[in-house]
Formats: C-alpha cells, sequence, structure tokens
C-alpha cells in the first residue's frame, strides 16, 4: 500500500499557516517522547484544534469524514483492533468488507501506524478522518464487557438518544404509532447485530422505524434503501441531495425490504416488478406519510420514500428568496381575479411550496378556494383540498368538472399533464375563475409551447394565462464556514454579470461538522417570472418559437433563472457551481 510520507502532515499544515515551524519541531520533539500521533500531539499543546485538523484534513488533502453517529459498527468490526492499540493510535474501525477494514482516525497520515494496522487485523486499511471526541466516544461505548453494536440516533435508555431525542420521539413509541403496524419489540434499544438473527422480527421492525424516524428529524425528503454489492446501502436526499448515512450488512437486505413491503402494504412475495405504496405515522402529534417505491435492480429489491410531513410550517412568499421585484409582480398576480397562474420546474423543485404560499396570502372568508392534488402534501386551513384517486376515476380533468360545479373563485391544480386537463382549466379562466397550476418545463416562456403542443389553441393560451414563475431550489452557503475564494478568471469570464460587475471575489462553504462538510445548509429559489404582453401574446398565436418569446420577455426585463442566481452569488447566498448546476446556460 502506498503511503504518504508522515512529514507530509506537518509541512502542510506549516504551509497552509495552521501551525508555525517553531511549533511544529516542539511536537515532532514531543511525539518522540509520547509515541502518539502528530495530529494528537499538536492538538494537545493546543497548536490548533479538532476542528481545525478534521477541516485541513478534508479539504486541502481529500480525505473522507466519518461521522460516526452515521455508522452501524458491529463490535467484532472494532475489535480487530485492540484496545491498547486504538486507544494509543486514537483509531477504530467502523467496517470491515471482505479483505478490507475501514478505519476512523485522528491522523491518517501516520504510515507507521497504517503499517501497524495492517499487520494487527491482517486486512487492507482504507482510513477515513474524524475527530478525537468522537473517536474517544465510541471506544468508550464498545471496549465495554456489555458492548453491543452501536445503531445511530438509538440510546441505551439510560440517556438521549444521540441527537438529542427525547423520550416522546424514542423508537418504541414510533413504532406504536404506525397505523395498522403497532407491534411492540421486547428488550432495551440497544440492537447486537452480530448476535441477532435476520429473521428476528422485532429487531428488523425496530431498525426499520430508526431509519425513518432519523430521516424525519433530519429533514431529509427521501429515503433510498439500496443493495450493493457487499452492504445494504441507506441514504437521505437533504437539502435536494443525496448523503449516504449508513451502511448494514448485506445479510439484513430481504428482511429490512420486506419489512419496508409490508409496512406500505405491499405484496411482499412479488419481486419481480415495481410496486407503489403508502404508510402513514404519527409521530409526536405530527402526521407524516411516506410514498413507498420499490424497484429490481440486478443487486436486489431498491426501496424509496418520499417523506411528506403533513406538519411543516409553511413559508410565506416573502420567505422563499424572490427578489424584491419579483415578489412585488407575483403578489399582483394572485390577486387578480381571473387568469391561469403557471409554476414550472422540475420534480423537487419547490413549486408546491410557492403555490401553497400564494394560497395562504390570498385565502379569506369571501372566497372559495378547492384545490385538486396529488397527493395533499400540506393541509391547509380554510381551503378545501382533494386528491386525485386513478384507480376510482378520480383524475385531474375529473376533479377539475367537478370542481367546476363547487362555485369556486380559486382554483389549485397540482399539475396539467394532458389536453382535458388544460382545455378544462383554460376554460375555467376564461369564465371568472383564478386558476393555480404546475407543468414540466425548463423555464417560463416554455409553459406557453408545451400548453400548444398538448394540442390546445394559441389564442386561447395567449388569452387566459396571466403570468408564469419558473423556480428552482439551490442550496445556500453554511454560514459556520463561510469563507471569500477567488473564482477560475474563465469563470468569472464566462459569467458576464459577475464581470462586469468587477466582482472577482465570491464565497462558498469549505464544509465543517455543522454542514456534514457538504459547505451548505439550506436552500432557497431562484426564479424567472414571465408576464406576458401584447406583443408577447401576438408571438403565441403566431406558435413562435420558446426562445423568441424568452427574448422577447427579456428585453421587457424578465431576469432569467441564471440571472437570478448569480444576483445571489453576488450577494453570497449561494455558490457559482449551484447556480450552474441547476440553471440553463443564458447569454448573458
Amino acid at each position: 500500500m502506498a503511503r504518504i510520507e508522515k512529514k507530509l502532515l506537518g509541512q502542510s499544515l506549516v504551509a497552509d499557516g495552521l501551525v508555525t515551524l517553531e511549533q511544529l519541531n516542539t511536537a515532532l520533539a514531543e511525539q518522540k517522547k509520547t509515541s502518539d500521533t502528530l495530529g494528537f500531539t499538536l492538538i494537545n499543546l493546543n497548536y490548533l484544534n479538532e476542528q481545525q485538523l478534521l477541516d485541513f484534513l478534508v479539504t486541502k488533502l481529500n480525505f473522507s469524514y466519518a461521522n460516526l453517529c452515521n455508522y452501524v459498527i458491529d463490535p467484532k468490526v472494532v475489535k480487530l483492533i485492540p484496545e491498547n492499540i486504538a486507544r494509543k493510535y486514537h483509531c477504530i474501525a467502523i467496517l470491515r468488507v471482505k479483505g478490507a477494514v475501514t478505519v476512523a482516525m485522528l491522523d491518517p497520515l501516520d504510515s507507521f501506524v497504517l503499517d501497524n494496522l495492517e499487520y494487527t487485523t491482517a486486512c487492507k486499511i482504507k482510513p477515513l478522518v474524524s475527530t478525537k471526541s468522537e473517536i474517544q466516544t465510541a471506544l468508550d461505548e464498545f471496549y465495554r464487557e456489555d458492548a453491543t453494536t452501536h445503531i445511530p440516533g438509538v440510546s441505551d435508555g439510560s440517556q438521549p438518544a444521540a441527537g438529542g431525542a427525547s423520550p416522546n420521539s424514542s423508537i418504541e413509541e414510533f413504532a406504536k404509532r404506525i397505523q395498522g403496524h403497532g407491534e411492540k419489540r421486547s428488550g432495551d434499544q440497544v440492537i447486537d447485530l452480530s448476535q441477532i438473527n435476520v429473521t428476528d422480527k422485532q429487531s428488523i421492525i425496530q431498525l426499520v422505524n430508526l431509519i425513518i424516524m432519523r430521516a424525519i428529524k433530519e429533514k431529509a425528503s427521501d429515503i433510498h434503501i439500496e443493495p450493493d454489492e457487499n452492504v445494504l446501502r441507506t441514504r437521505f436526499r437533504i437539502d435536494g441531495m443525496l448523503q449516504e448515512v449508513m451502511s448494514l450488512p448485506k445479510t439484513f437486505e430481504a428482511a429490512c425490504i420486506s419489512r419496508c413491503k409490508v409496512m406500505a402494504e405491499l405484496d411482499i412475495a412479488e419481486k419481480r416488478i415495481p410496486q407503489d405504496g403508502r404508510i402513514k405515522l404519527q409521530l409526536q402529534n405530527r402526521e407524516i406519510d411516506l410514498r413507498v417505491s420499490t424497484y429490481p435492480t440486478l443487486r436486489g429489491e431498491k426501496v424509496v420514500m418520499r417523506i411528506l410531513d403533513k406538519s411543516t410550517v409553511l413559508f410565506g412568499l416573502e420567505d422563499l428568496g424572490f427578489p424584491d421585484d419579483t415578489l412585488s409582480g407575483f403578489s399582483s398576480l394572485i390577486k387578480k381575479p381571473n387568469g391561469i397562474i403557471l409554476v414550472t420546474g422540475p420534480t423537487g423543485s419547490g413549486k408546491t411550496s410557492t403555490l401553497y404560499a400564494a394560497l395562504q396570502c390570498i385565502k379569506d372568508p369571501s372566497i372559495n378556494i378547492v384545490t385538486i392534488e396529488d397527493p395533499v402534501e400540506y393541509q391547509l386551513s380554510n381551503i378545501n383540498q382533494g386528491q386525485i384517486n386513478p384507480k376510482a376515476g378520480f383524475t385531474f380533468a375529473g376533479g377539475l368538472r367537478s370542481i367546476l360545479r363547487q362555485d369556486p373563485d380559486v382554483i389549485m391544480v397540482g399539475e396539467i399533464r394532458d389536453y382535458d386537463t388544460a382545455e378544462i382549466a383554460i376554460r375555467a379562466a376564461l369564465t371568472g375563475h383564478l386558476v393555480f397550476s404546475t407543468l414540466h418545463t425548463n423555464d417560463s416562456a416554455g409553459a406557453m409551447t408545451r400548453l400548444i403542443d398538448m394540442s390546445v389553441e394559441p389564442f386561447l393560451v395567449a388569452s387566459s394565462i396571466i403570468g408564469i414563475m419558473a423556480q428552482r431550489l439551490v442550496r445556500t452557503i453554511c454560514e459556520e464556514c463561510k469563507e471569500e475564494y477567488q473564482p477560475p478568471p474563465a469563470v468569472i469570464k464566462r459569467s458576464k454579470l459577475l464581470y462586469q460587475a468587477g466582482k472577482t471575489r465570491v464565497f462558498q462553504g469549505k464544509g465543517c461538522l455543522k454542514c456534514n462538510q457538504t459547505g451548505y445548509r439550506g436552500r432557497t429559489t431562484i426564479t424567472e417570472l414571465l408576464i406576458p404582453n401584447e406583443r408577447i401574446k401576438e408571438l403565441i398565436v403566431e406558435k413562435s418559437a420558446t426562445s423568441v418569446i424568452k427574448n422577447e420577455a427579456m428585453k421587457q426585463g424578465m431576469r432569467t433563472l441564471r440571472q437570478d442566481g448569480l444576483a445571489k452569488v453576488l450577494r453570497g447566498i449561494t455558490t457559482l457551481s449551484e447556480v450552474i448546476r441547476v440553471s440553463a446556460d443564458d447569454e448573458i
């Protein structure tokens, strides 16, 4: 195994300005006396702290960070490294796959330690970096006579679960509240994966419940449970990006997947075709729905669960990150008496949140608001919400026809998917109703040509649509690790808005524990609001191309998605890479 020389850590820290040459020499002298790792010695001498060393190893030397709270760790794997060696070198074995052992270490550059670990375990060592305190806590946990497999987020009953979960959110309480599946489990809340049989129903119930509860706690939008060659991998989609949070032994695959299918009332024997189902549960007086989808892959069935927390506090329009002029324009549109307002973008771009915020803004005892959705994601007071049921023949088009007989003032249609729905929505708008809906198009101008492609007459599109909002969600820079940086000249030159503003320094997150080393925490919107004027309506009737309509809108002052995104880059809200990732490459 190729090694990086141990001296590289010290030299690199000096070059980066984290320690002085004098401090390094003092630490090296001390290290000879104690035989500790250099990283531990530097921390012990207070020349740098745990976070500084971790950030340096991750961001500068490209080591992966092992958040030990995210690992299901088998005591048998931990004890591949004797306690005296683990404590001496501040390391812990966390995963074994065939002939390789993954080890979380304070100083992954120490070649002597790595060689020693390879000799001790008779395995290839894959080093990850972690903090001194995390490693120490894990060592204290496992090198006990009664140590059992550690599963993140589950306590032993004597203290709160990891992350500060309250007793009311314990796995046991959580399991009781799942509708139709209120099995009680016996024993405490620590599962020993090395001892139990995977056919142990209660332990599998507890484990799957743990995964779901933790995803809810971390505000994930989706849970992915997927079989890999050697492990069963669990990933959460947080802030729009997937993050691996847990790896289970491959032997748990069948039992965990079957448990998910039972909860969603799916056929556990059917593994050849995809299936869809739902789970309803109550947690701490919160009503949560999970839409469950299975998909057969070459390595086994994959399960994805979309989390819909109906108790989530909805944002107001002013909280969505719209620029002032966009907020003013959109607020004016939603107060008009009739017409169609469309919000466009891909799945997961925040369209439903924008529509709900609009409905919340205009709801009043004097008007009747009726919706038809798939599904109802959040429950809104004083609004009549309906959910389609295709199996019963309740579709968007059929439901919309029924809504028109309900004396509505405002109608929200979850999505315009076909000609029938589009035709009825337009008819409703032309007969005095305000209609909100969504489309899957790349930009605002594309919504008009999409409706025409559905065979809607161009003059009907031009006369009914009063506004189109295209939007995307971009991750916001973590405030804890935000720093200025110099983007490459080619990037600045490509981004004309930055170039013209003379702005050559922008911000990024370098990664820290708060943001799980991603550099991002939370999301905001970038938007593109098109309000058709007479010239644009003429272009629609003439069946002009999307690009022609868009160029005309830009002449009238429309800000594109890319332009709004770059404005947020200038303000230090997000990064260039985020804006480029989610927006079209406009000529700006």
